[in-house]
């Protein structure tokens, strides 16, 4: 009996053909693609160091998995990090690959950009300064103010030493006494203008005595 090796060749090429789509099929199910902008995280900065000014906060990544992975993903499962370990004081310039990406392993990270951030780095130090109400507005006719008393008046800041060394003085979120007759006591916010720098409270309480003006 002769066996027919390639009889049928036709039908056998279309059922590899066809396993091939079904495997195709089934593992790319469901794949979907999406642009995420993301913030980035530094890591092991060098004691006595952090960062004065990055001319970039986030960057653009296009990542691929399955969507219902994609669907529920939540803060944290995505994070772009740059290590400072070898970080020095001044200016330099980190690459941003799809090693600097962590996700989970199914999903899959197809672009980053941009491909580098430029970082400058200070010397961190700490001092204390005083505190100074912004008292906004003028009280009731007849009435002045007779004293603001701002507690804690002392207030310890910390950060990089180029704007830590620019602060004279902390002030406070205005407070409006417009009209006002009687006295005021309560908390207030500090204001740090933007700037790099922490503050070991974020808030003071002010106390401003109202007086009638006596004729």
């Amino acid at each position: 009996m002769k066996i027919k090796i390639f009889g049928n060749i036709g039908l056998k090429i279309l059922s590899v053909f066809l396993a091939m789509f079904l495997w195709f099929f089934v593992t790319y199910r469901g794949q979907s693609e999406i642009s995420v902008d993301m913030p980035i995280e530094f890591k092991n900065a060098p004691k006595g160091l952090e960062i004065l000014k990055q001319n970039i906060k986030t960057v653009s990544l296009n990542i691929s998995g399955q969507e219902r992975i994609l669907k529920g993903l939540k803060a944290g499962d995505v994070r772009v990090i740059i290590d400072l370990s070898d970080a020095k004081k001044g200016e330099t310039t980190y690459y941003i690959g799809k090693n600097n990406v962590a996700v989970h392993k199914s999903i899959k990270v197809l672009r980053v950009e941009p491909t580098s951030i430029r970082i400058v780095l200070d010397e961190s130090i700490s001092k204390t300064v005083p505190v100074k109400a912004h008292i906004i507005g003028v009280p009731e006719t007849g009435y002045k103010i007779r004293s603001v008393v701002v507690s804690p008046s002392l207030v310890a800041v910390e950060g990089t030493k180029t704007e830590v060394s620019r602060i004279s003085v902390l002030r406070t979120e205005p407070l409006e006494i417009t009209g006002i007759d009687a006295d005021i006591d309560q908390n207030v916010r500090l204001i740090t203008g933007g700037k790099n720098i922490r503050t070991d409270i974020s808030e003071v309480r002010v106390k401003v005595d109202i007086e009638r003006i006596r004729k």
